[in-house]
């Protein structure tokens, strides 16, 4: 994992004040660039992680067995735009096949919160976490839908408040136009 440099980041913080106008030294903000450090060391803290070792070793199945599809829904995340250092907030949605072994349920989010605590766009992130898994898992398929709201899209320029982005990746057996539709049914009957 990669440290922060703390004083480098409250140092920069300051003067970005300093740069706005505002007085550093005010009651109000003597913590403030403290507190951004604290708040990048922990919104960064994917960086320099190897998001393949958050999935464990895949556990093999009995001889002769087969798994069919595996979906994990609305699990949560947060990023921040690597554009305008302003977080997005979602939900992914992750379908695999599994090969000859499968992996915890709970390794799964592990890799999406990895993969999205560094500086990111929701492209990028939806195409490594789809990687990730894809590899690690030994999957012969791999969906990952991303739904997510863009501090960037809603406090600024267009400023569209209800406006989502969605993302999606397929893999494999999933790159199949027809199973990607009926996975996309199956992830939607989350929401109802």
């Amino acid at each position: 994992m990669t440290e922060i440099d703390r004083p480098r980041i409250e140092a920069a913080v300051a003067e970005i004040l300093a740069a706005i106008g505002e007085d550093p030294a005010r009651p109000g903000l003597q913590g403030t660039p403290s507190h951004v450090a604290d708040a990048y060391a922990e919104f960064f803290s994917g960086l320099g992680r190897d998001a393949a070792e958050d999935l464990g070793e895949p556990v093999p199945l009995e001889e002769g067995r087969t798994a069919e599809t595996v979906i994990v829904r609305d699990i949560e995340f947060r990023s921040v735009c690597e554009h305008h250092l302003l977080p997005f907030l979602g939900v992914a949605h992750v379908a695999y096949l599994p090969g000859e072994k499968v992996v915890g349920l709970g390794r799964i989010p592990r890799v999406i919160e990895t993969l999205s605590a560094r500086p990111q766009i929701q492209e990028r992130l939806t195409e490594q976490i789809a990687d990730t898994i894809e590899s690690g898992a030994q999957a012969r398929g791999v969906l990952v839908v991303l739904d997510a709201v863009h501090a960037c899209v809603t406090t600024r320029g267009a400023r569209q408040t209800s406006s989502t982005t969605v993302t999606m990746a397929a893999r494999g057996a999933y790159t199949d136009p027809t199973v990607r539709a009926e996975l996309i049914a199956l992830i939607g009957r989350g929401t109802e």
